[in-house]
């Protein structure tokens, strides 16, 4: 009964947070427009070419290239030479490249924003686990969701786990984001034993900023 109820309020939730991400979609404009900014935010000082965002958010080029025109015209990038630059990836000698326009009025609002539309996709993402993952003992964000550079993993999920189901939330959650999340799976003997003997990788997890979403064995 208490697992029925739990999965209903978990459903409720994902339901919540899904009108808030289309609410946002719908201020933007699109979610290809919310992918584009995000990765022009997350590296302001980064020069990107069309086909190169293509491939960044999975996009059709045609479409990447109107939203790109659209952010062109209100003043939210602009297009530079080629940058002639040893960036990890770079285009042909007569690829467009883009860059934020830093100085636009609409860059913090726009800021503000992103962060907001951020923090609803990992609260989806929270939501999609506690749902479909399992029983979970133990959930912790730390990492890359709580800035903590030194932490060994991104996400630990203990408990009766079904792996598969972890990894395709996580990898569509990572197709959103464009950037890889480290996570960390066991059950909760192997936590408890590892817990037990001072475990240097748990340890750091403990060491490290984290936020604790469920806790069961009330080791934090």
């Amino acid at each position: 009964m208490k697992e029925a109820s739990s999965l209903a309020a978990a459903s409720s939730e994902v339901n919540f947070l899904r009108k808030k991400i289309h609410m946002l979609e719908h201020l933007f404009g699109s979610r290809t427009r919310i992918q584009l900014l995000t990765i022009f935010f997350r590296d302001p000082e980064q020069k990107f070419y069309l086909r190169e965002l293509a491939r960044l958010t999975a996009i059709h080029l045609h479409a990447v290239r109107r939203e790109i025109a659209n952010l062109e015209r209100m003043g939210l990038i602009h297009q530079i030479d080629n940058p002639n630059t040893k960036q990890r990836d770079t285009g042909t000698q007569r690829s467009k490249y883009y860059q934020l326009t830093q100085d636009s009025l609409l860059v913090p609002e726009l800021k503000a924003l992103l962060f907001k539309a951020q923090l609803f996709e990992e609260q989806e993402l929270i939501a999609h686990i506690k749902k479909q993952a399992g029983p979970i003992t133990l959930f912790i964000l730390t990492g890359f969701f709580t800035g903590a550079a030194g932490a060994p993993t991104d996400l630990l999920l203990v408990g009766d786990i079904k792996p598969m189901v972890v990894a395709r939330i996580i990898h569509h959650y990572e197709q959103k984001i464009q950037r890889s999340i480290r996570y960390t799976t066991m059950t909760t003997i192997e936590f408890q034993e590892r817990h037990e003997i001072g475990d240097k990788f748990l340890y750091s997890i403990f060491e490290a900023k984290h936020l604790t979403v469920v806790d069961e064995i009330t080791v934090t």
